[in-house]
């Protein structure tokens, strides 16, 4: 179940593939719209966060942030980046603190792999409260990004 609507979002502080410290609260009074997934260079976790570079105009034009979350290491996140010529930051939570705080921990992924984030999208308003979150009910199943822009088109 993901984090619940209304609720204060949790803070956080994650490295980006540049091995530079990224926090919630450097986007204040920003949007923000946090894809959680849970591997880099797998099928459907492509598909996501390519999904979201090819939306870039979109969410520029609501001056929205996109950021991308998952457990793995920075170094693995800086070549599926580059790989996929994604245009946003993607932040590595391998002490798995965030996607706990984000109630977006999924222990029991495939093959007995354990601890990594689910899929999912969590969007911050411009006042660091949650304003939309969704959490697939399968690792293979994309988010809806139809509900998401009809969140994004409510918030002020």
């Amino acid at each position: 179940m993901a984090i619940a609507v209304g609720t204060k979002a949790p803070p956080f502080t994650l490295f980006n593939t540049e091995r530079k410290q990224v926090s919630l609260s450097d986007y204040t009074g920003k949007i923000v719209v946090i894809n959680f997934f849970p591997a880099a260079f797998t099928g459907t976790c492509t598909a996501q966060m390519c999904s979201n570079r090819d939306e870039s105009g979109y969410y520029n034009e609501l001056g929205a942030v996109v950021l991308g979350i998952s457990v793995d290491m920075p170094f693995s996140l800086k070549e599926f980046k580059e790989k996929n010529k994604i245009n946003f930051e993607l932040l590595s939570d391998f002490n798995k603190i965030t996607i706990h705080e984000y109630d977006m921990y999924h222990c029991n992924f495939i093959c007995g792999i354990r601890g990594v984030a689910r899929r999912g999208v969590v969007v911050v308003d411009k006042n660091g409260s949650i304003a939309y979150a969704e959490e697939t009910a399968n690792a293979g199943t994309q988010v809806n990004f139809t509900a998401l822009k009809e969140a994004l088109s409510t918030i002020k």
